[in-house]
C-alpha cells in the first residue's frame, strides 16, 4: 500500500455459512478517487461496502484505510462517512438537529458543531431547510440532509450505498450532478454502490464491475464501455445492450462468419484474433450505420422490424438471419418498416469474445 492509496482491500473473503459472497477480492482506491461498485443484485457490491464500513466482519483478508489496518476496527474508528439508500433521518428532529446529532454525541464543542453544520448546509444548498423536519422535505432534500450528516464529520472517505435509488428519474439526475460537484469540490475519496450503469458511467473515475463476489473489470468508464474484458461486462454495460452475433473467426482470424455472412476484421482494436470455431462479435448500436449500399465484408444485410423514437435519436431493431440487431440512428434518418437495408460495421470499435471462455480476444 503506497502513501497515495486511500483504501486497500487485500484477499477479502466473506462467507455466510456455505455461501461465498466475496471471493479473495483485491481493490486499491487512490487518494481522492471516485470508485463505483457496479453490478446486478446479489453480486456482492453492498456487502463489500459494508465490510469497508465495519458493518460486516470478513471471513478472511484485510482492509486498510489511510494506512491503518481497520479490518476489525469499529465503524466509528475508521474515519468514514456513510450515506445509505434509506435516508435514516430522525423524524422528530429538525434538519439542524439531524446534522448535529452525531457531533453532539461525540462531545464536540458547540461553536465547532455550528461551523460544520453551516459549511455542510452551504455546500449542499440546504441552508433554508435547517429548521424544518424531515416530513416537510422532498425526497431529494432528505437525501441532501443524509449526505450532509456524513459531510459534517469531516472524514477522508465517503461510502454511498445506492443513495439515489428511492428517487424519481428527474431527482436522480439532479442529485448525480450534486454528488459529482461535491466530489470535485471536496476531493475526498468516495466509494459508491449502484446497479444503475448511468450513475456509474457519469460519476466514476473508475468502475469496478462485480459478479458473484468477484471484480470482473476495474477501469475508467470509457475503457469498460469500449473494451469490456468479457461477455458479462459487455452485456451489462450499455443501454440498450451490445449486440452479440454468434459465429466463428475464419481465414486465420481475418474474418468473422455468422450464418454464412462474412465480416472483414481488418482494423480490429484487439489485433490478431486467430481462427476460432466458436466466437462472438459484439457491436454497440451506435457502432453500426444503416446504408442502402452493400459493401462486401463491411456490411450486413438486414430487414427493418421496429423503430423506437427516443427524442434526440431513434433505436431501430432489425433482423439479419436469426440475429436481432439494434442500431441507434438520427431521428431524421429513420428507415421504413420492412425495408431491406445494409448495416455498415465499425470494426475498430467492435469487441470479439471467445465463446468458450467468454473473454475478450
Amino acid at each position: 500500500m503506497t502513501a497515495a492509496t486511500s483504501i486497500s482491500v487485500r484477499d477479502l473473503t466473506l462467507n455466510f455459512g456455505a455461501v461465498s459472497v466475496l471471493k479473495t477480492l483485491n481493490l486499491d482506491v487512490a487518494e481522492g478517487e471516485f470508485i463505483v461498485l457496479l453490478g446486478p443484485s446479489g453480486c456482492g457490491k453492498s456487502t463489500l461496502l459494508n465490510c469497508l464500513a465495519g458493518l460486516l466482519d470478513p471471513s478472511d483478508g484485510q482492509i486498510w484505510i489511510k494506512g491503518q489496518n481497520v479490518t476489525w476496527a469499529e465503524p466509528s474508528e475508521r474515519g468514514i462517512g456513510m450515506v445509505f439508500q434509506s435516508y435514516a433521518l430522525y423524524p422528530q428532529m429538525t434538519v439542524r438537529g439531524n446534522l448535529s446529532f452525531g457531533l453532539k454525541n461525540a462531545k464536540m464543542p458547540q461553536p465547532e458543531i455550528e461551523k460544520r453544520v453551516a459549511r455542510a448546509a452551504e455546500i449542499l444548498q440546504i441552508g433554508p431547510l435547517l429548521d424544518r423536519k424531515p416530513a416537510a422535505l422532498s425526497g431529494g432534500q432528505r437525501q441532501r440532509v443524509a449526505i450532509g450528516r456524513a459531510l459534517v464529520r469531516d472524514v477522508d472517505v465517503f461510502l454511498f450505498d445506492e443513495p439515489l435509488s428511492n428517487l424519481d428519474a428527474k431527482l436522480r439526475s439532479e442529485l448525480r450532478v450534486e454528488i459529482k460537484r461535491l466530489h470535485s469540490r471536496l476531493k475526498n475519496t468516495m466509494v459508491y454502490v449502484t446497479h444503475d450503469q448511468i450513475e456509474a458511467l457519469t460519476l466514476a473515475d473508475r468502475i469496478a464491475v462485480m459478479r458473484g463476489g468477484i471484480i470482473q473489470q476495474l477501469a475508467a468508464p470509457q475503457e469498460i464501455y469500449n473494451r469490456p474484458t468479457n461477455l458479462f461486462v459487455a452485456g451489462f454495460i450499455g443501454s440498450p445492450s451490445m449486440n452479440f452475433l454468434n459465429g466463428a473467426t475464419v481465414d486465420g482470424g481475418r474474418a468473422f462468419d455468422f450464418g454464412g455472412l462474412r465480416v472483414d476484421l481488418s482494423g480490429y482494436d484487439g489485433g490478431a484474433v486467430g481462427a476460432r470455431e466458436k466466437a462472438i462479435l459484439g457491436l454497440r448500436p451506435e457502432h453500426l450505420t444503416i446504408t442502402d449500399t452493400a459493401e462486401p465484408g463491411r456490411t450486413i444485410p438486414a430487414i427493418v422490424e421496429i423503430d423506437e423514437p427516443m427524442g434526440a435519436d431513434s433505436l431501430v431493431w432489425l433482423k439479419s438471419g436469426d440475429a436481432t440487431i439494434s442500431v441507434r440512428v438520427p431521428v431524421e434518418r429513420r428507415p421504413v418498416h420492412g425495408a431491406p437495408v445494409h448495416l455498415r460495421v465499425d470494426i475498430p470499435k467492435a469487441s470479439i469474445f471467445d465463446a468458450r471462455t467468454e473473454q475478450r480476444i
